[in-house]
């Protein structure tokens, strides 16, 4: 009887080696965000950043103001974006948790103002049940969790419940404390398994497995290394199925990568981190401050990975 109970398990590990081997291969299924709809696979999708917050690290607060925070999604809507992903609480290294109400003020005008003048789906980032709940029903679509819902117990439910997508994304420690000494064994295993437990939390809430995208989380408990091996190995996170939602967009590494230049003028650094990504399959969506330019070197990186005309020879 032990015997047969351990040649069970051991064939129930190898379905499950064998089922994620081929959705490491598969394209996640489309998904429908309000009217839009996602191809993934069909080209890497470009989602807006919307800070509503007076210390966010990339713009200096430029965009704190509820007429001001609308300006610019519409703008960022008119210049190609696909989503738009408006925030505020700034998670930049180091910094602290704003209250709830504090968020709410600063988050819910802008998503009613985008909602009644442009069709992009929008997204919210944030951690926090009760936020999230406004928005979803000012007219989100789609919740950013940077915990990949670790801090707050209801969020799951939240999403869930109003049919909502999701994005999940791995961190090591808080905001507050995530740089101050990250380590891994394993980098990419350990990615995996965060990730891999917070779409359990995700799907026990009832949230469909197709309404969940992953982001490995550059930037968020990881050094300068770490950064750049997990880019290289993106590929690897496919194992999971699901769609890739990758945010390098003037982060520090970029900056170290140039030279020490400051957010202001990283957007070079971006453009090349970003295309690299597309390149190489890596990501289906790409968080970006600069929309415009970040599409532009996409239609770029997009027609290299698809070229396939290499002659007579290549078509049989």
């Amino acid at each position: 009887m032990a015997t047969a109970r351990a040649e069970g398990r051991g064939l129930t590990a190898l379905a499950s080696a064998v089922e994620s081997a081929l959705a490491s291969g598969a394209t996640p299924p489309a998904l429908s965000l309000g009217d839009r709809r996602f191809e993934w696979g069909a080209r890497t999708y470009v989602m807006g950043v919307v800070n509503v917050t007076p210390d966010s690290f990339s713009d200096g607060g430029r965009f704190a103001s509820t007429e001001a925070a609308i300006a610019h999604g519409l703008a960022l809507a008119e210049a190609g974006a696909d989503l738009l992903d408006v925030g505020g609480e700034s998670t930049r290294p180091g910094s602290l948790p704003v209250s709830v109400e504090d968020e709410l003020a600063r988050v819910v005008p802008v998503i009613e103002g985008l909602r009644a003048r442009t069709a992009v789906p929008l997204s919210v980032d944030t951690t926090k049940a009760a936020v999230a709940r406004e928005a979803l029903r000012a007219g989100a679509h789609l919740i950013n969790d940077v915990t990949g819902f670790g801090a707050d117990a209801e969020l799951p439910r939240v999403v869930s419940e109003a049919g909502a997508a999701c994005c999940l994304m791995h961190i090591q420690g808080t905001p507050a404390t995530m740089q101050q000494a990250p380590r891994y064994d394993d980098l990419v295993e350990d990615v995996l398994a965060f990730l891999e437990d917070a779409i359990a939390r995700a799907e026990a809430a009832g949230i469909p497995r197709g309404r969940i995208l992953l982001d490995p989380g550059i930037g968020f408990g990881k050094t300068f290394e770490h950064n750049l091996f997990l880019l290289r190995r993106l590929n690897e996170l496919r194992v999971l199925g699901l769609p890739l939602l990758v945010g390098t967009s003037r982060k520090g590494f970029l900056g170290r990568l140039a030279g020490g230049k400051p957010a202001s003028e990283r957007l070079a650094a971006t453009l090349g981190s970003v295309a690299s990504m597309a390149a190489l399959g890596g990501a289906d969506v790409v968080r970006v401050h600069d929309v415009a330019e970040a599409r532009d070197a996409l239609a770029v990186a997009d027609a290299i990975r698809r070229g396939e005309d290499g002659g007579a020879l290549y078509a049989r």
